[in-house]
């Protein structure tokens, strides 16, 4: 009987047994392989395989959940998992219902030209050495590159009848230059490669178009312009956020603070919780009218888009925030369900399909899937500078600061170019900025059209006890903020 057959079965006793509901995640294959060079030499090249189950099973309104490496013994994972359930059954504090769903049968895989398992190491070697020769420069103390592939082959069959099967493939790649002032202080500029959300995410994205390679003269150039640039000013200024930043940004103080369960205060021991409360929905305006912010797992190619959650709820496109208010936030089956009836009223239709564990031997949590800021009608970055009288563009995250609230923000760049009278001027070093979040967001005054867009992949969001790191993407356009405080 194949493996398949055999969850069935367990899923059905399960039932049998007194079960309200049962899931498992069935990791066919999962393979992973990371490459990485510094200073010209091979400092890492690894990879693994693996496989493994993972089950969940409701039982009087609690979770219990069990996980192992090996499919011999299904009978005694399924029985520790529902063991488990009964014993948490008896300490609760809110009983755990599921928001109906249609149950489904389907198949998502990832696009991609070319499989980066298919292609040989020596060609990987060989591209990343072509890159490090790009970075080699005598103002560059230290130079690394880096490949990192993951593809996982996962079943998700639960006792509603859905089976879904999911071939899923990421593949990220950076670069970095670090560089010394005569000080001794150090200066950094960095790149990864991100997408445009449309096309394939294979190995292809890499060396199609020089889509890559093209950047490492450029991060060279700037780290040089940076060691010997002024300091930032400390003033008041606006700030133009271009991709590199504005993901972070986006990132920390929307997607973070826009999770349910951190609402609900399910993160407080860990990650932290969120200012937002339940009733917000509908009436805070987080931002300016200019705000429109979406969670978008359903663009074809993008690391926060896998086709189905881990609740079996397809990937969908959520309003978070619209023309400034909040409307939605990141939510899964079970907390739309608790969060309506703390509340006393349906703030949530639905799931907006964002349960997601990192790996079969982790629970499913809200993460993010693709957190996005609609492009505006403000035109491309040099139109969004030449209205702007007293500013500073901003590019890179060397360092942030986050409350544990998402209430305020601190971020330290990796360069910046002062804007004076319209005009982009020269480099500045060392800059940050700092503001409080809803305040900052209110002061959004202009948003970059379609052509001022870039998808940013985040390969390592962290959240969860035990910690679980997620893939994502940011699709956002340059945006500019006025009255902020840079250089504090």
């Amino acid at each position: 009987m194949k493996t398949t057959e055999k969850i069935k079965v367990e899923l059905a006793n399960l039932k049998k047994n007194g079960a309200e509901y049962a899931d498992t995640r069935f990791y066919h294959s999962r393979e992973t392989e990371s490459i990485t060079f510094l200073q010209g030499n091979l400092k890492e090249c690894r990879s693994s395989g693996t496989t493994g189950i993972g089950v969940r099973v409701l039982y009087n309104g609690a979770w219990g959940f069990a996980s192992s490496s090996s499919t011999e013994n299904l009978t005694a994972i399924f029985d520790t998992a529902f063991e488990n359930a009964r014993a948490a059954s008896g300490r609760l504090l809110f009983p755990v219902k599921l928001a109906d769903r249609k149950p489904l049968t389907a198949e998502y895989i990832s696009p991609r030209e070319i499989d980066p398992f298919d292609v040989p190491i020596t060609d990987k070697l060989d591209f990343l050495r072509k890159i490090d020769a790009q970075l080699k420069h005598d103002i560059v103390a230290q130079r690394v590159s880096y490949i990192t592939s993951d593809k996982q082959e996962i079943i998700f069959i639960d006792t509603d009848g859905s089976h879904i099967e999911k071939n899923v493939c990421d593949i990220f790649t950076g670069m970095k230059v670090i560089g010394v002032e005569g000080d001794g202080n150090s200066q950094e500029r960095s790149y990864e490669l991100g997408g445009n959300g449309y096309g394939t995410r294979g190995w292809e994205t890499l060396v199609s178009d020089d889509n890559f390679s093209k950047n490492a003269d450029r991060i060279v150039d700037e780290l040089s312009k940076i060691l010997v640039a002024p300091h930032a000013p400390k003033d008041t200024r606006s700030v133009i956020l271009l991709p590199g930043i504005m993901f972070l940004q986006t990132h920390e103080v929307i997607g973070h603070a826009l999770e349910l369960d951190r609402i609900l205060g399910y993160e407080l021991s860990y990650a932290g919780g969120s200012f937002v409360k339940l009733e917000d929905f509908g009436n805070l305006q987080y931002g300016s009218e200019k705000l429109t912010v979406r969670a978008d797992g359903t663009l074809p190619n993008s690391p926060g888009s896998y086709g189905f959650d881990d609740d079996g709820v397809e990937c969908q496109n959520t309003v978070l925030i619209e023309k400034g208010i909040l409307k939605n936030a990141i939510t899964s089956r079970q907390t739309v369900v608790e969060a309506n009836e703390r509340a006393g009223k349906k703030i949530f239709d639905k799931s907006g399909g964002c349960a997601r564990a990192s790996n079969f031997n982790r629970t499913p949590l809200e993460r993010m899937t693709n957190i996005n800021i609609d492009p505006g009608e403000d035109g491309s970055l040099d139109d969004i500078i030449a209205s702007t009288e007293k500013g500073i563009v901003l590019d890179g995250a060397r360092s942030w600061s986050i409350g544990s609230n998402r209430e305020q923000f601190h971020f330290a760049n990796e360069i910046g170019w002062l804007v004076e009278d319209g005009i982009k001027k020269g480099v500045v070093k060392n800059p940050t900025y700092s503001s409080d979040t809803l305040p900052f967001w209110r002061s959004l005054s202009a948003v970059g059209d379609k052509s001022t867009t870039e998808l940013v992949y985040v390969p390592n969001c962290g959240k969860g006890l035990p910690s679980q790191q997620m893939y994502l993407g940011h699709l956002i356009p340059v945006c500019k903020f006025d009255n902020v405080t840079i250089g504090k």
